[in-house]
Parts: structure tokens; C-alpha cells; sequence
């Protein structure tokens, strides 16, 4: 049976396979899941949590293990398992590294596909788009799924998600740095995220989703456009249009959730459950329609929010908001940046949050983002050596369950 609003939830993060010795990316996720199950296999059910490959072999996945009825403690299920594979790679002398892309690969010259389960998928992905980029192969993120019971649920629940996604970047920005660089782009992942399937438009659209607030429309203006544009590129049908459709938040009919993919991960479990624990409160204060009606909520054109979400991962919480009717929508009457908008949304709703994740919420507001962290802890000095020392002083924090400080 379907969930209703907010009844339980689904979370996703990705981590990177990384040699202590080199720095570089370590292919080697499929010596992890036979080394914990004994034999290869994709898909390892750890009890509440789930491990899982992903398109590239440096990559692991944890996920809950179905939905999850709560947030709470969620964190500690998460760091338990980070252990457990940090422990089983050692043996290989290869970490767990956070942050949404890894600050020195080269993904023309490094990347390595998974060639075991379902690799058929990836090897037509690899076909078509050229999986061998920033946008594709050097990425990690949080996804978090929110359930709807029927189309009067994902009306609101659609209307509600679009409306923020513009603005996440701002509070999750962690990808500064590629190939040794600052891309001038806290949310470089986002930013490479938007061209990475130019092959077939239609599957990323504008990132943010358009105007539509039933599984009928969906499927006529955002399923049928993709399954139509596929045809030439898959002809043997392997692609499913759930799991093509690559819009910053994604309706999956086939489990009746929406999935937000917007978000990159960060230094440890805590401040990623503690950020969706957040975004989860926030849509919740949305749907209540106490800030605006969802007749207005459903106004705003994917145009307009695309324009702010540009903005947003360049400058992640530092950015200028300048467009006053979206300003009104929370309440502001004047021009600020994205982090204000984010502690007035916290002052209001930080008492229906867990201590724990009031804490990280509030260090994130008052530190900065962590793609700001990072710059301010490499002090514009670039050179391998010294990204070396602060990303592996993220390893540091997300072994230790620390918050990462400049």
C-alpha cells in the first residue's frame, strides 16, 4: 500500500572509494561487497541499512532498507555502516572520503565502470552520454524520497518540493574543487549535473520539474517526451523512464514517491539526516499553506526557478536573491541571501527538530555551507598537497562523526 504525507521516509547516500596512500579513487567496490558477503552480488542487506553499487566502480551506495518511519537516530544506523566498510577496506588501504566529488580525479583518464550486475544499463548510459565526466563518474549525493498516498498528495507535495529546490544548493553546496581547481562553482556537481545527458534533453529538462500535479500529466509531458526522444538510443528497451528521468526531483509512480536528488553530500551522517530532517519540516510548513496557498505554489514556471537555481550554485548561501515575489513566498520583503532565508525558515521550525539535528542545522547556518568550509581551509592554496591534507581531514570527520571546520 501507498504512504501518506511525511509517514516514512527514504534517504540515499554515496560515498567515494579513495587509496590513504595516493589520494586517488579506488575502483574496488566490488572486492567490497564480496569481501562482506562472501561472494559478489550488487545489493547487500545489512539489516536497516542497504549497500549497493553504483554506474561507477569507486563508488558504494548506503540506503535504508525500505522506507523508514523516522529520522531519528537514522544518523547512527548510517555511521555504523560507514565504519563497518572503512573497517573491511582496510585491508586495501582505502577510506570512505565525503563531499560530492573528488577534488583531484581525472574522469577521462580514471573512470571505471561497474562491469558485474545490471552492467548492460551502464555500458548503453556509457554509449549514449559519455559517462566519462564530471557530471557522471566523479559525483556522490544524499537523495531523500517522500511517499504520496494519491495525485491530491503529489499535487501538493510537487508543488512544495519545486518551490525549494532552487535554493537547496544553498544549504548543501560540497563541490568546489575539480581536478585541483576551484571551478568558481560551490555546487560544481549541480553545475555539470544540468548539461550531463545534452544528448537527450528531455531527460534532465530545466532540473527544475515543470508544472505538473497528477501521474496523468506526468506522464504526458515529461514520461512520453523522454520514452519518444529514447527510442533511437535504446533499442532494445533496457531503460526504464522512472529511472532515465533526471530532474533535480524525480516522481517514481512505481513506488509512489518523489525523489530529491539536488543535494550533495556532506561531511558525515549527522549533517546529511540532519539536513533532510530540515528540508522534511520545511515541506511540511509549505503544504500547510500557512506561507503560500498552493494555488500560488503551483504558479511558478520551472523558468523562473531555474534562474535562481543558476544563481544559487555559484555562491551557494551567499547568494543575492533579488527576485522579490519569490522573496514573498517566505515572508521576506526585501533582497537577501540565501542563508537568511534559510535561518528564518530555521527559527521557525528548528523546535520540531531532534536536538541532534538543531545542532548541525544551526552550525551549518552559522559556518557556511561546506564547499565554503573547504575553500576557507585550503586559503586559495591548491596545490595537490595541500587539498590532500584538507580532504583528508574530511576522511577524518566522517570516520570520527565530526563536523568539518576550516
Amino acid at each position: 500500500m501507498p504512504y501518506h504525507l511525511f509517514e516514512v521516509i527514504g534517504i540515499e547516500l554515496e560515498y567515494m572509494l579513495v587509496d590513504k596512500s595516493t589520494f586517488n579513487i579506488n575502483p574496488i567496490v566490488d572486492k567490497l561487497l564480496t569481501k562482506k558477503n562472501g561472494s559478489l552480488t550488487s545489493d547487500i542487506d545489512n539489516g536497516k541499512i542497504e549497500w549497493s553499487n553504483e554506474l561507477v566502480a569507486h563508488v558504494v551506495e548506503l540506503k535504508t532498507n525500505g522506507p523508514a518511519e523516522t529520522l531519528v537516530d537514522l544518523e547512527d544506523l548510517f555511521l555504523q555502516n560507514v565504519k563497518e566498510i572503512n573497517g573491511l577496506l582496510a585491508e586495501y588501504n582505502t577510506v570512505l572520503v565525503p563531499s560530492s566529488a573528488h577534488p583531484l580525479m581525472n574522469p577521462k583518464k580514471e573512470t571505471k565502470l561497474w562491469e558485474h550486475d545490471h552492467n548492460e544499463i551502464y555500458t548503453l548510459y556509457n554509449q549514449i552520454f559519455d559517462c566519462k565526466g564530471h557530471g557522471w563518474s566523479n559525483v556522490q549525493s544524499m537523495h531523500i524520497n517522500l511517499p504520496f498516498y494519491d495525485d491530491t498528495e503529489f499535487e501538493k507535495l510537487h508543488a512544495a518540493i519545486r518551490l525549494i529546490l532552487p535554493i537547496i544548493p544553498g544549504l548543501t553546496a560540497s563541490s568546489p574543487i575539480l581536478e585541483g581547481e576551484f571551478t568558481s562553482y560551490k555546487d560544481a556537481r549541480m553545475h555539470h549535473y544540468k548539461y550531463n545527458q545534452k544528448e537527450i534533453p528531455h531527460m534532465t529538462g530545466k532540473v527544475i520539474p515543470e508544472q505538473v500535479f497528477s501521474k496523468e500529466e506526468y506522464q504526458k509531458k515529461i514520461f512520453n517526451p523522454i520514452n519518444e526522444a529514447l527510442k533511437p538510443f535504446d533499442k532494445e528497451k533496457l531503460l526504464d523512464h522512472h529511472f532515465v528521468n533526471s530532474r533535480g526531483a524525480i516522481a517514481r509512480f512505481d513506488r509512489n514517491a518523489i525523489e530529491i536528488r539536488v543535494i550533495d553530500i556532506q561531511e558525515n551522517p549527522e549533517a546529511d539526516i540532519a539536513i533532510a530532517s530540515f528540508l522534511v519540516e520545511v515541506l511540511k510548513y509549505l503544504i500547510s499553506e500557512e506561507l503560500i496557498s498552493l494555488k500560488d505554489q503551483k504558479q511558478w514556471h520551472e523558468d523562473d526557478l531555474f534562474e535562481i537555481f543558476n544563481e544559487v550554485i555559484v555562491n551557494a548561501e551567499n547568494t543575492l536573491i533579488t527576485n522579490k515575489k519569490y522573496l514573498a513566498v517566505f515572508d521576506i520583503q526585501k533582497e537577501t541571501d540565501v542563508k537568511t532565508i534559510w535561518r528564518n525558515l530555521f527559527e521557525k521550525l528548528k523546535n520540531n527538530l531532534s536536538e541532534n539535528h538543531q545542532n548541525h542545522v544551526d552550525f551549518i547556518l552559522q559556518n557556511g555551507s561546506l564547499s565554503t568550509r573547504i575553500l576557507k581551509a585550503l586559503r586559495n592554496d591548491f596545490t595537490h598537497k595541500n587539498i590532500i591534507k584538507v580532504y583528508g581531514r574530511l576522511a577524518e570527520c566522517l570516520r570520527e562523526n565530526r563536523m568539518f571546520r576550516p
